[in-house]
């Protein structure tokens, strides 16, 4: 199988959890999955020269992840996010800023590694501070395919930037909630299926995934729907389950396996991961496809 270049770029932090602190953001979760599914991943982001920054990059580096582009700040302190879990055990955020990957600076190894990647995956989080949305600008300028993983976190997001973003987005994902609050921003009503096609159709994006929690999850891909129902399992919390699914299903895409395939596998991801603790427990594509082939044997019993 073929090995993928591919950058993700944005927060790196540590989720603060009623039992302990995790790794995490959203962008550094993608990586590690995505480095768990064979491909050649490199993560821009920024942490701040104390403890937590020291401690996270060695995690990164313990992940098979390269560090060389995750900056160091003498000024702003490693971003911490505190996490609040319901009964549900789904997960609610509260993100503190000003933080280290507030100020991504845009550099000459940045830009190439950009323009070499078969692939930039960014999210709405990058655009809350001047300096790390202007450096995303500028690498969104010179890449080759654009996955914008959209990610809204109250109060961090504005039409007018999420409007930009998604002009310049390739391939969008979003969740039920995230797809009202787009949809209803430019007009777009119906079913969720109008939903979809009308913001594809403004905003010229040839794939759009909505992720559904434990239903699973609805593609468009070049005027098709596709679809998978999910994998129901005892969710230990929701925490990083659909970063897991979006690497999943990159990984697939970028190697040309069919979408349905690639959806199925997504979701089985998903799900495997909402069934243990924490953002990016290690799967990888052999464990995903043990998982299918075992519920598919259970549904024929």
């Amino acid at each position: 199988m073929e090995n993928k270049e591919i950058v993700c770029f944005g927060e790196m932090l540590w989720d603060m959890l009623p039992t302990g602190k995790m790794p995490g953001g959203a962008p550094m979760n993608v990586a590690i999955h995505l480095k768990n599914f064979g491909n050649n991943v490199n993560l821009i982001s920024k942490v701040g020269n104390d403890d937590l920054g020291i401690e996270l990059l060695d995690f990164v580096n313990s992940c098979d992840v390269s560090t060389q582009y995750i900056q160091k700040s003498e000024t702003h302190l490693t971003g911490v996010v505190k996490v609040n879990l319901d009964n549900k055990n789904s997960a609610t955020y509260k993100i503190v800023e000003p933080v280290a990957w507030d100020y991504i600076e845009l550099t000459e190894d940045t830009l190439e590694i950009a323009r070499k990647a078969e692939c930039l995956i960014f999210g709405s989080l990058a655009a809350r501070s001047a300096v790390t949305f202007n450096t995303l600008k500028e690498l969104l300028s010179i890449s080759k395919y654009r996955v914008f993983d959209i990610n809204l976190r109250k109060p961090f997001f504005e039409k007018r930037n999420i409007r930009y973003l998604l002009e310049q987005a390739d391939f969008l994902k979003l969740n039920e909630d995230e797809l009202e609050i787009v949809s209803g921003w430019f007009d777009k009503t119906g079913t969720q299926q109008n939903k979809i096609e009308g913001i594809s159709e403004r905003f010229r994006i040839k794939t759009i995934c909505v992720t559904l929690g434990e239903r699973g999850a609805v593609l468009y891909h070049d005027d098709q729907f596709f679809f998978n129902e999910g994998f129901p399992v005892d969710v230990k919390d929701t925490i990083g389950s659909g970063d897991s699914f979006l690497a999943s299903f990159i990984s697939n895409f970028l190697r040309n396996v069919p979408i349905q395939e690639a959806l199925t596998k997504a979701c089985a991801t998903g799900a495997m991961v909402a069934q243990q603790e924490g953002a990016i427990p290690k799967v990888n594509e052999q464990d995903v496809l043990y998982f299918i082939s075992k519920r598919l044997k259970m549904s024929e019993l």
